[in-house]
C-alpha cells in the first residue's frame, strides 16, 4: 500500500526546506565574520590572531596552527612551539610578512611574540576595518535573502504555493534576515569594544 502525502504538506516541506537552507547559509556567514574579526589584532594576545598565517613548510603553504602549538600564557604574549624546529625560520618569516606588525623573538625552540598596545590612530583604523567587514556580511545576508525571495516568487507564479503561503514565507524570511543582520552588528560592536579597551 502506498501512502499519499497531501499536497499542502509537500508545499510546507518545500518552504521549510528553503528557509532551513538559507538559515544554514546565513549562520555560515556569521561564523565567517567571527573568524575574520578574530584575525584583527587587538591589544590582547590570542592564538586566533596568528593561527591562520600561512607558513612555507616543505614548499607547501600551511596554516601555522597545523605545524606548531600556539598559546597565550600572558595578556600580551603569544608563544609558538613548532613541532619541527627546522620550521622556525619559515614561521618567523611568515609572521614578519603578515600585516600584524609583530616581531618574533626565537630562542631556537620557541618563538615569542610580544603584543604591543595599540595606538589610538591604529584603533580607529581597525574600527573602520571591522565596520567594513560587518557591512560586507550584511550585503551577503541580504543577497541570500534576495535569492530566496526570487525562488518564492517563482513558486507562487508557478502556482506551487498560494499567495498566503508566499506572504508567510516572506515574513519568516524577513525575521531570519533581521536576526542574522542584528547578530553580525553585535559581533562587530563586540570587536569594536575589544579594540577600544586600553
Amino acid at each position: 500500500m502506498t501512502l499519499l502525502v497531501p499536497w499542502y504538506a509537500v508545499k510546507r516541506e518545500m518552504i521549510s526546506r528553503t528557509l532551513w537552507n538559507i538559515e544554514g547559509k546565513m549562520q555560515t556567514s556569521a561564523e565567517a565574520l567571527r573568524r575574520e574579526l578574530a584575525t584583527i589584532r587587538t591589544g590582547h594576545a590570542t592564538p586566533a590572531l596568528i593561527d591562520h598565517i600561512k607558513v612555507d613548510y616543505a614548499g607547501v603553504p600551511t596554516p601555522l596552527n597545523q605545524i606548531a602549538g600556539i598559546s597565550a600564557p600572558e595578556a600580551r604574549l603569544i608563544v609558538i612551539q613548532p613541532w619541527d624546529r627546522g620550521s622556525i625560520k619559515s614561521i618567523e618569516k611568515a609572521i614578519l610578512k603578515s600585516d600584524l606588525a609583530l616581531n618574533p623573538a626565537s630562542n631556537g625552540s620557541v618563538i615569542r611574540l610580544n603584543i604591543p598596545p595599540l595606538t589610538e590612530e591604529r584603533r580607529q583604523e581597525l574600527t573602520r576595518v571591522v565596520r567594513k567587514k560587518v557591512e560586507e556580511r550584511r550585503i551577503v545576508i541580504r543577497s541570500l535573502r534576495r535569492e530566496v525571495v526570487d525562488d518564492l516568487k517563482r513558486l507562487e507564479k508557478n502556482k506551487d504555493i498560494s499567495q498566503d503561503e508566499h506572504k508567510r514565507a516572506l515574513d519568516q524570511l524577513q525575521k531570519l534576515t533581521d536576526s542574522f543582520i542584528a547578530n553580525a552588528e553585535q559581533i562587530g560592536r563586540d570587536k569594536e569594544a575589544e579594540l577600544m579597551e586600553v
